[in-house]
């Protein structure tokens, strides 16, 4: 396994993150265990969960796996770089309630020690905003972070799903309170088939030293060969990814590229992660596998050394929109 530092800090972590979304609603907490093993046992040291997964009346469901899995002992809490999340509506299924949800002072206070008690830890390793809260000032969410740090409850900080000019208020906001070190990572949407992320939001990140973590890194399977898979195995497409094959342009797009990686033997998940790690920026994207299975999969995107010639023709199938302003004017 490769290593890289999370942004600007000294914190070092795996280029590729263990996302858990599918533990508990897809996979079983036997088998959730078994992969997080498998993971530590191949130095893939960043697992990323948030506390409403479990979705449903079930959500807190995976960060309880999770603590189970580091109940069991045998250094596995120190030897991994958690990640969870704040922002979703923890309050059940029956009538929201206020101050359930969003980054709150209140809510930040309360959502933390509910994720510290599900996880069975101490600390939080990197506590990350789920999404933009539009009616909270970043003064009170810095005021209730540097509380939560100082009573080592949280170690850093980072954000997902923000926009560039939102990072770059949240550090400039964190850069005038003494002692605050500001948002050190980027979770977002980023991938072959979905490069708006470099208009604005990479670009920023990059400027304040945050490591940027690709979330649905396949674009929902659509990147996996989905298409050979049918072909093959009978497998038909479904949601997102069936209206997107819908379209036969799109159909074309990702046909080109099953093409152009069966020509250099390559499988397209595993060039899909791989490709990730070439980016500008990229700390390192979430493999979120069902089975131990996916999980080895993914372990091969590491290993893999993409040509500039490859390189070239996956931008020619899917160009990116480039930086701003360019991409949208001159």
């Amino acid at each position: 396994m490769e290593y890289t530092q999370l942004g600007r800090t000294g914190l070092k972590v795996s280029r590729l993150v263990l996302g858990t979304m599918n533990f508990g609603p897809q996979t079983d907490e036997p088998t959730s265990h078994s992969i997080l093993d498998s993971a530590l046992d191949a130095g893939l040291n960043f697992v990323d969960t948030a506390n409403v997964y479990g979705w449903g009346e079930n959500k807190g469901r995976t960060e309880e796996i999770i603590g189970n899995w580091f109940a069991k002992g045998d250094g596995r809490r120190d030897k991994t770089v958690l990640a969870t999340k704040v922002y979703g509506n923890m309050a059940g299924d029956g009538p929201s309630w206020p101050n359930h949800d969003k980054l709150s002072a209140l809510n930040i206070r309360r959502a933390v020690d509910a994720s510290l008690k599900r996880l069975q830890t101490d600390y939080i390793d990197l506590y990350q905003f789920h999404h933009v809260d539009r009616d909270t000032p970043f003064e009170e969410i810095w005021q209730a972070l540097d509380v939560l740090i100082q009573q080592g409850k949280v170690l850093y900080v980072g954000s997902s799903n923000f926009p560039g000019y939102k990072i770059a208020q949240a550090n400039e906001i964190a850069a005038r309170r003494s002692g605050s070190i500001g948002l050190v990572s980027e979770q977002c949407l980023y991938n072959l088939a979905e490069r708006r992320a470099e208009m604005e939001v990479i670009p920023a990140a990059q400027e304040y030293g945050l490591g940027v973590i690709p979330w649905s890194p396949l674009q929902g399977g659509l990147l996996g060969g989905v298409i050979k898979k049918q072909v093959e195995g009978g497998r038909r497409a479904s949601g997102r990814v069936a209206d997107t094959l819908a379209d036969p342009t799109a159909r074309a797009q990702i046909q080109a590229y099953e093409d152009l990686l069966d020509k250099h033997g390559l499988e397209p998940g595993d060039t899909a992660l791989a490709w990730l790690l070439t980016r500008p920026g990229v700390t390192g994207p979430i493999v979120g596998p069902r089975t131990a299975e996916q999980l080895d999969s993914a372990l091969r995107a590491v290993e893999l050394d993409l040509s500039e010639e490859l390189l070239t023709s996956l931008d020619e199938i899917f160009p990116g929109p480039g930086p701003s302003p360019e991409a949208f004017a001159w």
